[in-house]
């Protein structure tokens, strides 16, 4: 196993600040901000905040190892330019993409470009790493790496990401929007070809029968909608999923910049042209808010009937659409889901020792999410990050775990650890972690990554 250095030069051209405001971007918008780590600066003021701009240049060399056998190492030297625009939390831009090129193995033939990264019009997309304009407005549209995602309710679309494909590189689109009494979120998971699409809208019944209430959205009635057209990364026979959800807000105080909301939930949905593929769902869900902790959770028991199952497109739904995780070794849309009923949970908590308002990179964030199924599978998948000693050190792991308890249960683990040094603009860092990449006949070949290097940038 070999282990490679990598180094990083930054350059910040106008360091800004912003309007402080409370968070509540969506998940994966927050995941893409920290995976970026400190390209914008934390906003502290109530001033009209200034452009930021940043360019940075990252240069590593990453070294692919194959896993039980199957395939041959390569090793690549990975340049990876950036280039950042943002005002304050409403308007930001990311571009740059990585480019690796061949140092050694791979197959007969293959080029000094790693060409699995570029061969198809959606991995072009990679080059939009983040577009946000509206930040927290109800009114929004982001463009970027999908990462934890859900589509409001989260009954079809939870905790999915549409990069866990290595060979796939596609930027999403997703757009908010509120008239009235009426809010709507709609995505596309590759914004250059037709692969994952849905929407749902939510309808404020309080509002529709007694005129605008004081706090929106005590009760509502939403709706989904998601279909898979099965193209580009590979083929996949599609499908089309639709669910009903209710929301009752049972429990609400705040007072000084402090909240705990608690509301029930219930809901049925379907798979269209699958007849008797249904399933139900009913739940709790709290959330709470201080100015140092954000926490979310949630407790359901799910019914499944017929193939259908809440979260399908989930977080291991871009290798599961090939090859589902368990005894089938067939792609989800035309494996057997068993009937049954099953118990998920969900918790997604922040905290920093300081402040939270306007921060993206905390001392601490978990989410994880637990599904157990009543004929003995359950799925995990999470992660955690962490910075300590006066944030000069870093640490992120995550892993993903599927159809444990069951034959060919699946296993997918990364982390990432960054110690900043002398005042922090230099700092050591270490990567590694397990892939499964598609092949041609339909299955998952096994593969690792690993890098070790050092950086140097003035964000922080």
């Amino acid at each position: 196993m070999g282990m490679h250095w990598s180094w990083a030069v930054v350059l910040l051209l106008l360091p800004g600040v912003g309007g402080a405001q409370e968070s509540v971007t969506p998940t994966d918008v927050d995941a893409a901000v920290r995976r970026l780590g400190e390209a914008f600066p934390s906003t502290t003021s109530d001033s009209t905040p200034p452009w930021t701009n940043l360019l940075r240049m990252d240069a590593a060399t990453l070294t692919l190892l194959p896993r039980r056998g199957e395939g041959t190492e390569e090793g690549f030297v990975q340049v990876e330019p950036m280039v950042a625009l943002g005002k304050g939390e409403s308007l930001r831009l990311i571009l740059g993409a990585p480019v690796r090129l061949r140092l050694w193995g791979g197959e007969e033939g293959s080029g000094l470009v790693r060409k699995e990264d570029w061969d198809t019009l959606s991995d072009w997309g990679q080059v939009v790493r983040l577009f946000m304009v509206g930040g927290d407005t109800p009114n929004s549209v982001w463009l970027g790496m999908m990462e934890g995602y859900s589509l409001l309710s989260g009954h079809l679309v939870r905790r999915y990401g549409n990069r866990l494909n290595p060979d796939y590189h596609p930027a999403s689109v997703i757009a908010t929007g509120t008239l009235g009494p009426v809010y709507a979120e709609v995505f596309a998971s590759d914004m250059l070809s037709a692969r994952l699409t849905g929407a749902e809208v939510a309808l404020d019944v309080q509002h529709v029968l007694f005129g605008r209430p004081p706090v929106p959205g005590r009760y509502t009635l939403a709706l989904s909608a998601v279909h898979d057209w099965g193209q580009v990364g590979g083929t996949s026979m599609p499908m089309t999923l639709a669910h009903l959800d209710a929301t009752a807000v049972v429990l609400r105080r705040g007072r000084k910049g402090k909240r705990v909301e608690a509301h029930l939930l219930g809901g049925w949905g379907g798979r269209a042209g699958a007849g008797g593929a249904w399933g139900a769902v009913a739940g709790v869900g709290v959330d709470a808010l201080t100015p140092t902790v954000d926490l979310r959770a949630r407790l359901e028991g799910r019914l499944q009937r017929g193939g259908f199952r809440q979260g399908a497109f989930g977080p291991d739904y871009e290798l599961a659409r090939f090859q589902v995780a368990g005894p089938a070794s067939m792609p989800l849309a035309e494996a057997s889901f068993p009937e049954g009923y099953s118990a998920y949970g969900e918790v997604i908590l922040s905290w920093d020792a300081v402040r939270l308002s306007g921060m993206r990179q905390r001392h601490l964030f978990l989410s994880l999410g637990v599904e157990a199924f009543s004929w003995g599978q359950v799925d995990v998948d999470g992660r955690v990050e962490a910075q300590l000693f006066h944030r000069d050190f870093s640490l992120g792991v995550g892993g993903l775990a599927t159809a444990m308890g069951q034959p060919g249960a699946r296993y997918l683990v990364s982390g990432e650890a960054r110690w900043r040094l002398l005042g922090g603009n230099l700092y050591a860092l270490g990567q590694g972690g397990t892939l499964l990449f598609p092949t041609p006949e339909g299955t998952l070949r096994p593969g690792a990554f690993v890098a070790v290097g050092l950086g140097v940038d003035h964000a922080r």
